[in-house]
């Protein structure tokens, strides 16, 4: 059976535009599958908890985030 993830678009994703650096996606999520080393970076995914609830998607101010089938 598909399932739905939260995917990152490497090329649109901008954390160094969201308030210190921090993803704002990453912050709203409840399960916390969006994980940043450090402000600044690329935020990374762990699908195996996504819920594909899309309040990452709703909450990234460079719409970097998307909901796909796998």
């Amino acid at each position: 059976m598909p399932s739905k993830v939260a995917l990152v678009i490497y090329e649109k994703c901008r954390p160094e535009l969201c308030p210190g650096g921090v993803c704002q996606a990453a912050l709203v999520c409840k399960r916390r599958i969006l994980t940043q080393e450090k402000p600044g970076e690329v935020p990374v995914p762990s699908p195996s908890v996504c819920a594909s609830c899309s309040d990452c998607v709703r909450a990234c101010p460079q719409k970097a985030i998307r909901i796909v089938v796998v």
